[in-house]
């Protein structure tokens, strides 16, 4: 692959791009880095220790990404399965239900005010809630406690991502609930598919 995307490109195509140069799926950590080597001009080329630029990346891609995925289900070229550790692009098949269902994080990506209204103020709040229950460096009891999972339950991957997204679905933003909330969800995602895939 070139060194250098298309700046002519649009920041779905130059996704679409690295997706199809990774078939077995890429991070969305790997996409970042990857869009900065080739010099993408769509995504801040800041330090993302700084949270307001690593939110406004991750809004971006993720905004990208689901445009991409429109595109890709209307044209019934491929299906685009999104999730934070593996986008990966997968054969189009007619009648997913995936597309079908109301997609709460859909929305709020593809609603453009919300990059323009969170402050650093909210993304402090928003990352908050979550890293105060990673204090004793225990990641996995804290995403456990965040999704109220343990106990006498059995854990596996499945009982963890339907309890992933009840909580997307009870604490979005446009339903309700807080940006913040949300991404802590988000994050704890993340953790528990570490130990649990």
């Amino acid at each position: 692959m070139n060194s250098e995307l298309n700046p002519a490109l649009d920041l779905a195509d130059q996704l679409h791009e690295l997706l199809r140069a990774a078939p077995a799926g890429i991070s969305e950590f790997q996409l970042i880095q990857q869009l900065k080597q080739r010099h993408s001009t769509h995504i801040p080329h800041l330090d993302l220790a700084d949270k307001l630029v690593l939110f406004r990346t991750h809004f971006l891609l993720f905004n990208a990404l689901y445009r991409l995925r429109d595109s890709l289900w209307q044209a019934r070229s491929a299906h685009l399965q999104i999730n934070p550790l593996c986008m990966q692009l997968l054969p189009w098949q007619p009648g997913s239900s995936e597309l079908a269902e109301s997609d709460p994080l859909r929305d709020y990506y593809l609603d453009l005010q919300h990059l323009r209204d969170t402050a650093e103020a909210d993304v402090e709040k928003l990352l908050a809630s979550f890293w105060t229950r990673m204090q004793g460096g225990d990641e996995k009891r804290a995403a456990l406690e965040l999704f109220e999972l343990g106990g006498d339950q059995p854990l596996n991957l499945a009982t963890i991502k339907l309890r992933y997204r009840q909580l997307v679905s009870q604490h979005h933003p446009d339903r309700g609930g807080s940006t913040s909330r949300l991404q802590s969800i988000n994050l704890a995602m993340e953790i528990l598919q570490r130990y649990y895939s």
